[in-house]
């Protein structure tokens, strides 16, 4: 890994929970499936059908034995990328702490992350990346959003539509069905964007809530020239992928 090349781990489990066997390869293993390519930012290829690897299995007497071993790259290797794999990379317990009480001042991330890179005397002192502190934060926002508060925040929510049948509201869930990103607007708010949608701003500046989460106020404006609420959301970071999901909904 330190040689400059990422690792993958594959393995296969019998039902009694026994691993029979393993295999640990270079990242590069595989060919890309890519199935559109954007001309003016093209998507970078990462698989190169890389051979490099070990295989072994588990014998009778539970002692293992290596079948295969290949040891050649069909790349140029680059040893001081090695911090940046996935495998070698890791957030510290300092740097998770900063990060935390960082963003509890609602510093955003490119500064949080650019202070541990002035500590660490630049991002080659680093072990980790700034999409790493990204994840951690997004990960501690959501956790601070309890399941009973998610649950009281879902039951109001279908309690409003109960009685306003034009109130909508989306709901985005992560991988451990906690609540990631929301938006509701009601029926006031529709109608509003139905008549002056033409031109709408968008800020999330606005760090109100205890949980941290980005409020996203959609604001229009009618025809005083009074502005208008048309939507609201939370989102657990700024990122590209929670900014689509919200526009989307």
């Amino acid at each position: 890994m330190q040689c400059g090349f990422g690792v993958s781990k594959r393995s296969s489990t019998k039902s009694e929970g026994i691993t029979t066997y393993i295999t640990i390869g270079c990242s590069r293993f595989g060919k890309s499936n890519i199935s559109s390519q954007n001309i003016l930012n093209p998507h970078p290829i990462t698989k190169t059908q890389c051979k490099a690897r070990i295989f072994a299995k588990r014998l009778e007497d539970n002692k293992w034995i290596v079948t295969s071993f290949s040891d050649e790259h069909n790349y140029v290797l680059s040893p001081g990328k090695s911090c940046n794999y996935r495998c070698n990379r890791k957030l510290t317990a300092t740097a998770k702490r900063k990060l935390e009480l960082n963003d509890a001042d609602g510093i955003r991330m490119n500064k949080n992350f650019h202070v541990l890179m002035v500590e660490a005397g630049g991002h080659e002192n680093l072990s980790f990346l700034e999409k790493d502190c990204r994840n951690y934060i997004e990960k501690v926002r959501r956790l601070r959003l309890g399941t009973g508060d998610a649950s009281s925040l879902q039951n109001y929510f279908k309690q409003v539509q109960s009685i306003d049948a034009n109130f909508f509201y989306n709901i985005d869930y992560d991988e451990e069905n906690r609540i990631k990103n929301l938006f509701w607007a009601d029926a006031r708010c529709r109608a509003a964007y139905e008549d002056f949608g033409d031109v709408i701003t968008f800020d999330t500046t606005y760090l109100t809530n205890k949980y941290d989460m980005p409020f996203a106020p959609f604001v229009g404006v009618n025809h005083h020239g009074h502005s208008i609420l048309l939507g609201c959301g939370l989102i657990s970071s700024e990122d590209t992928e929670n900014f689509i999901w919200l526009f989307d909904t």
